[in-house]
């Protein structure tokens, strides 16, 4: 028996993510959770937008800690976690209609982050959503006291890393064919994105 990971910080922000995504998904899809951790914020968002499909994923090693969420909270509507680095060159699935992931660009290094938008540019569907979750700095600066704080301690960990600023993410975004919908103000310095893919013409 796996015992289940825990993030404090999954349970501290996953009522103000819900209701931001219950709006932005508000029709019946599957969304894609890029980046699952440790699985808590997938069973949550499941048990509460029944309507929706939600599909887990992450680095293999991750996996049997989010099966092990997933097996107690027993939902029909959570899938198996699905293997996916953002750096694979091919995904599970063509045609996203939905994509959240939360805390995860200023974990990846850059090189990363510009993948992950290449990659939504290839599979995402046409005015498909994608929600993206965490601290991002605004014209080169931080927000906070406590973004620059954490931000140094990302950098000591992996020098790749850090928080990312919004012009340089919404200029990726741009490139894949998303448009911004909503820059929503988040607790703890953070914010939640709401993109759209753009039709083609």
């Amino acid at each position: 028996m796996i015992d289940k990971p825990y993030s404090q910080a999954c349970e501290n922000n996953k009522v103000p993510i819900l209701a931001v995504i219950r709006e932005a998904f508000n029709q019946p899809v599957t969304v894609w959770e890029i980046g699952s951790g440790t699985g808590q914020h997938a069973c949550y968002f499941a048990s509460e937008l029944p309507y929706l499909i939600w599909q887990a994923t992450d680095v293999g090693e991750n996996l049997p800690g989010i099966n092990a969420w997933r097996d107690e909270a027993q939902l029909t509507n959570l899938n198996h976690p699905l293997a996916l680095d953002v750096t694979d060159p091919a995904w599970p699935s063509y045609g996203m209609e939905a994509v959240f992931t939360a805390n995860t660009l200023h974990i990846m290094s850059w090189q990363q982050v510009e993948t992950l938008f290449e990659r939504f540019q290839t599979y995402l569907n046409p005015l498909a959503k994608a929600c993206i979750y965490g601290p991002f700095n605004y014209s080169g600066k931080y927000t906070s006291d406590s973004n620059a704080n954490f931000d140094q301690w990302l950098k000591s960990r992996d020098p790749l890393s850090g928080i990312r600023d919004f012009e340089a993410v919404m200029a990726l975004a741009d490139h894949a064919g998303l448009r911004l919908l909503k820059d929503n103000p988040m607790p703890a310095n953070n914010r939640l994105l709401v993109l759209q893919k753009m039709e083609i013409n």
